[in-house]
């Protein structure tokens, strides 16, 4: 995973990398050589906005749209953009849908859409990204982008919770397999961070109060990136089958309390 003066630059293909956390893990890798295949979904103007950023910081960038509810086809684009970068070193899932729903009253449409985006989706872009790191011979990173939501349950959140929990438990098989291919797969879970997914677009989280979360605000994308590129560099070279929380505690509050405490009450004994 080190790369030499002579080898060819790193590259890095981010699924859902149009805006929050995907466009802030495109910016860190890129800022540390690391060439950028981006993939969107209803967001073509904000993937070639990531796509400039990265371009700012003197790495190549390439753009493709994926619909992780067109499966397997979906999958095509990882392949499009290792094509078109040269080769695939690293792989972060992190594209993503969720729900506000209650158990009883979610359809079938709508369980299988959630469990092929942050699941199934996942799973195959995985397998391409793998047999080519293992075509290439020098291994490689998978990063899934779960949530706190793998660890614990949230109202509301019956499909998603069973697609993150799904995927963190795909994260350890795959680490245990592609081990002895020098590829490592980790899991990222992030809590409540300021993105768009989350009603957040470019909020300054210093502002924001949180009394549940011992943090005291939402989580800013860049700090969630931060861990991620950790993870996808040579530092983490002994790093496998684990998951990194970026949560301000919020797991320790439990996520239900966490998001839901209205006062700091509970900080006192």
């Amino acid at each position: 995973m080190n790369a030499h003066s002579d080898s060819p630059a790193r590259v890095a293909v981010i699924t859902g990398a149009d805006s929050g956390i995907g466009r802030a893990t495109a910016v860190r890798l890129a800022e540390q050589g690391t060439d950028i295949g981006i993939t969107w979904h209803e967001d073509e103007q904000g993937a070639r906005e990531t796509a400039e950023e990265v371009r700012s910081h003197g790495r190549r960038a390439a753009v493709a749209r994926m619909d992780l509810t067109d499966l397997p086809a979906a999958a095509d684009a990882v392949d499009r953009l290792a094509d078109e970068l040269g080769r695939i070193d690293v792989l972060v899932n992190n594209a993503g849908t969720g729900t506000a729903t209650p158990f009883l009253d979610i359809g079938l449409d709508t369980v299988r859409q959630v469990l092929d985006v942050d699941l199934v989706g996942p799973f195959l872009c995985g397998q391409r990204a793998a047999r080519r790191m293992i075509d290439q011979g020098s291994g490689g990173r998978i990063v899934n982008i779960t949530s706190v939501h793998e660890h614990q349950p949230r109202v509301g959140a019956a499909p998603y919770c069973a697609a993150k929990g799904g995927l963190g438990l795909l994260t350890q098989v795959m680490a245990l397999e592609l081990a002895a291919d020098a590829i490592t797969v980790n899991a990222v879970a992030p809590g409540e961070i300021a993105t768009p997914m989350t009603g957040q677009e470019n909020t300054d989280v210093s502002t924001e109060e949180r009394p549940g979360i011992p943090a005291g605000r939402p989580g800013d994308a860049r700090e969630v990136a931060a861990v991620v590129a950790f993870l996808a560099g040579p530092d983490a070279a002994y790093v496998t089958g684990a998951s990194w929380v970026v949560d301000g505690g919020m797991l320790r509050m439990g996520p239900q309390a966490g998001s839901h405490l209205g006062s700091d009450s509970w900080r006192r004994p």
